[in-house]
């Protein structure tokens, strides 16, 4: 079952992070600009409230969290109500399919990827942004887990994980952002965004095969 019963009953409290935390949703946006291509079709799956979607010129989205969905309504963007592992799209719909904070939650990483790549024209990209597990914020995230409705039941992942993950579903050619090199509280201005991985704690990927 999907994971969206924080989000339905602490709506307040998931939109309260990004205005305390501006500064790092700032860094997490301008990292993903950089890999998600300025046009095409896109679609962003486990849309939330559309904090990156319609920033980021992403005109669909799919949730299963109802109380989510109506803010990325209201934020512009056109609604589903779904679960990753069964994208209610024809093949080849999407030019870009974006994952934002949402790879941990979702009950089955290779069937999501899959249906990403399903959905994806055979020149698209899937563009998945995370916090890393083996990062500083990662570590802490798992330490502090149980005291966060939102990360209960999350299940984090390494960028080496996932790469293998991509790599089962097809995907071979790859691109890395990072950024967030402090603990979220202590970040003060736009972090740098580097290329590659294993210093910031915030990923961003694009695959293409």
């Amino acid at each position: 079952m999907p994971k969206s019963e924080p989000f339905e009953t602490h709506t307040d409290r998931y939109e309260g992070w990004f205005e305390e935390h501006d500064d790092a949703y700032q860094s997490e946006l301008a990292a993903l600009d950089r890999l998600v291509p300025a046009t095409g079709r896109g679609i962003e799956i486990g849309v939330g409230s559309a904090r990156f979607a319609a920033p980021l010129g992403i005109d669909v989205g799919i949730d299963p969290a109802e109380a989510m969905l109506e803010h990325a309504r209201e934020r512009g963007v056109n609604v589903v109500r779904g679960v990753a592992e069964h994208l209610p799209f024809q093949d080849d719909t999407f030019d870009t399919a974006l994952i934002v904070t949402t790879i941990c939650f979702v009950d089955d990483i290779p069937r999501t990827l899959a249906e990403a790549d399903r959905i994806l024209s055979q020149s698209g990209d899937l563009v998945i942004g995370y916090i890393d597990k083996d990062s500083p914020v990662g570590r802490i995230y798992q330490e502090k887990k149980e005291q966060n409705p939102f990360y209960r039941e999350a299940t984090f992942v390494s960028t080496e994980e996932l790469l293998k993950a991509l790599e089962a579903a097809g995907f071979t050619d790859f691109e890395f952002v990072q950024t967030i090199y402090h603990w979220l509280d202590e970040v003060d201005g736009i972090e740098p965004i580097e290329e590659g991985y294993g210093d910031g704690s915030f990923v961003g990927i694009k695959a293409s095969r």
